[in-house]
């Protein structure tokens, strides 16, 4: 049985993650997979962060590379209580209650530091390149910003989570930030105007406004901010079989080419859709990423055309 593979691999192995993700995910290539030694008779019960279980994309990647580890039993996806993503991460830490077992959110040094990362971007890399969801009112306050410093001295004030690692990057680089714990409760924050701008993952927005059903919320047609902010699937640091389980049911689904056409069924349309290819970019500095991840987030950015294009045929 292949219950071997290390769930934080070392740090020169994970530039090769970052580069195999490139090349065999987004090119969907087709290579023949070792086959296993059957399942076993064991069964377990999954609990995922409910942001995740709501979310189609996620809770399929997850349920994909599950199935790809047969011999690690039959499963079942369990849908979360309602946390807060900080509570998510205290309880994955905590590892006593089994309120979560698994949660997918943005990477940052302290998170890969206190809970086991599955160091591969579960989206392609896309959740650091964010457009903004405003008010149809405010859409003039965004006309002419072309850079950085247009942003910063425009005053828009964009919402996030406060536990989110976005909202250090965003400040960090000086913009002002609006936040609140309940990911739920911002929308109705920039419907009374606390802020001009949520900025939301092309991976997610879409989606997002479906669930809202609100005519009154709009995506903002010219801007994309983009840093370095890989998403990764997240255990409690002391579950190394789930950690093993989803690794290595990724890096499968990567050599035969189902990884590929799962980016391409859940996240081609949004960049068809956001017309992320003529969009202008204002590119800001995430400070607060790990060596390893620093190096799959710059590799993001730099290749952002290269996915753009492939995602979008």
């Amino acid at each position: 049985m292949e219950r071997h593979l290390p769930a934080v691999v070392k740090r020169s192995s994970l530039r090769k993650l970052a580069l195999r993700l490139t090349v065999l995910g987004l090119v969907l290539c087709a290579l023949p997979v070792q086959a296993s030694n059957g399942p076993d008779d064991a069964s377990r019960d999954y609990v995922l962060w409910y942001r995740n279980y709501d979310s189609p994309a996620i809770r399929a990647l997850v349920e994909l590379s599950l199935k790809k580890t047969p011999e690690y039993g039959d499963f079942r996806i369990i849908r979360s209580e309602e946390l807060s993503q900080g509570r998510v991460l205290r309880e994955l830490t905590d590892g006593r209650s089994r309120l979560v077992d698994i949660a997918n959110v943005a990477t940052s040094e302290e998170r890969e530091n206190f809970l086991t990362a599955i160091p591969i971007p579960i989206d392609g890399g896309l959740l650091g390149f964010r457009v903004c969801v405003v008010l149809p009112e405010s859409l003039p306050k965004f006309a002419g910003i072309e850079n950085l410093d247009d942003l910063r001295n425009s005053h828009i004030r964009i919402g996030q989570g406060s536990h989110w690692p976005d909202t250090p990057v965003l400040e960090a680089n000086g913009i002002q930030v609006v936040t609140h714990s309940r990911y739920e409760i911002l929308f109705g924050m920039l419907r009374n105007e606390r802020f001009e701008c949520f900025a939301r993952g092309v991976s997610e927005v879409l989606y997002d406004l479906e669930m809202e059903q609100d005519p009154n919320l709009v995506i903002e047609p010219n801007l994309l901010i983009a840093y370095p902010m890989p998403s990764y699937l997240f255990v409690g640091p002391h579950d190394q079989e789930t950690a093993h389980r989803l690794q290595l049911g990724i890096e499968r689904a990567i050599q035969d080419g189902s990884f590929g056409q799962f980016l391409r069924r859940y996240y081609a349309r949004a960049v068809r859709e956001l017309n992320l290819d003529r969009r202008r970019v204002i590119a800001l500095e995430n400070p607060f990423l790990s060596e390893e991840s620093r190096y799959v987030g710059r590799s993001t950015l730099e290749n952002l055309r290269l996915r753009l294009d492939i995602l979008s045929r």
